[in-house]
């Protein structure tokens, strides 16, 4: 890039816009350990106690009408700060899109919640993304939704239209990718549901779909022109889950070494140099992916 453009070399990449970079031979981390310490000083709870999950299984947010109204600039500045960690800890996206949610009229409640998240992130700073270099690249996407989990009005939004939703962002990707000359056609999409799978493919059951909106529908005509192919997974091993429920420590945790797991089979992740006495297992259980 030097001998093309005008530039000023500053040195390896390390620390850019709050996220931390690793850069180690094969491959590299991104994290934002700093910004957790930063963020914790702010609102005073580094000496919080850590939670193993970021909220309970049955967590039952809602408006709370009768509940103790608080001054929403805090809770908004905690939420902000929390948006901006989900760009390295996906772990924690759930919980804080719910949370966004009582923004205009935050109570005592929604700010223990938000709490909650906090002390969860102070005990687990280790989890990280990992990013390989030179390695076979595979595009994969997974699809799930909670049927009638949402407190607030008790809707739901079908399997099919969050494969619809996740098929236009497999569609984007896709072309994202084609500039970087790398063809990913016939992407599988792991979905846990079979009368999704039945009406996508099979054309008899089209005529059982005329509720549903008709933009939802293209999901059929990528699945024909081979775009992608929807595969059966069992809900187990669905790593989407993570994104739309809660868990008890036990299955979260799991979900988690799942996708850090699921790597390792392609990818060889070796512990950093300078974390001796670290078990390399351990540390590619705690990683992101």
């Amino acid at each position: 890039m030097k001998s093309k453009f005008e530039m000023l070399a500053m040195g390896e990449l390390s620390f850019f816009l709050g996220l931390q970079v690793n850069q180690k031979e094969d491959g590299f981390f991104i994290h934002q350990s700093k910004y957790v310490k930063d963020i914790l000083s702010r609102f005073k709870m580094e000496d919080c106690t850590p939670y193993d999950t970021p909220i309970p299984v049955n967590h039952k947010l809602n408006s709370d009408p009768d509940g103790k109204e608080l001054d929403c600039r805090l809770y908004r500045a905690m939420i902000g700060s929390l948006m901006y960690l989900t760009a390295s800890r996906p772990d924690i996206m759930f919980v804080v899109c719910i949370c966004s949610r009582f923004q205009a009229k935050p109570k005592e409640s929604h700010l223990i919640a938000v709490k909650r998240i906090f002390r969860y992130r102070k005990g687990k700073q280790r989890l990280r993304l990992w990013f390989p270099h030179g390695s076979n690249f595979e595009f994969n996407a997974y699809t799930d939704s909670d049927f009638g989990g949402c407190c607030l009005d008790r809707k739901s939004t079908t399997e099919y239209i969050v494969a619809a939703s996740c098929c236009s962002q497999i569609l984007w990707i896709q072309q994202q990718l084609r500039d970087y000359g790398l063809n990913f056609a016939g992407t599988p999409m792991f979905i846990d549901n079979n009368v999704t799978m039945s009406i996508t493919n099979n054309p008899v059951k089209h005529s059982k779909t005329k509720h549903i909106e008709i933009r939802y529908h293209f999901i059929r005509d990528c699945a024909y022109k081979k775009l992608n192919e929807l595969v059966k997974i069992h809900t187990d091993d669905n790593f989407a889950e993570l994104f739309t429920k809660a868990f008890d420590r036990t299955r979260f945790e799991i979900l988690i070494k799942m996708i850090a797991q699921s790597l390792s089979v392609h990818f060889t992740v070796h512990a950093p140099k300078n974390m001796q006495g670290v078990d390399e297992l351990r540390y590619v259980s705690d990683t992101i992916c």
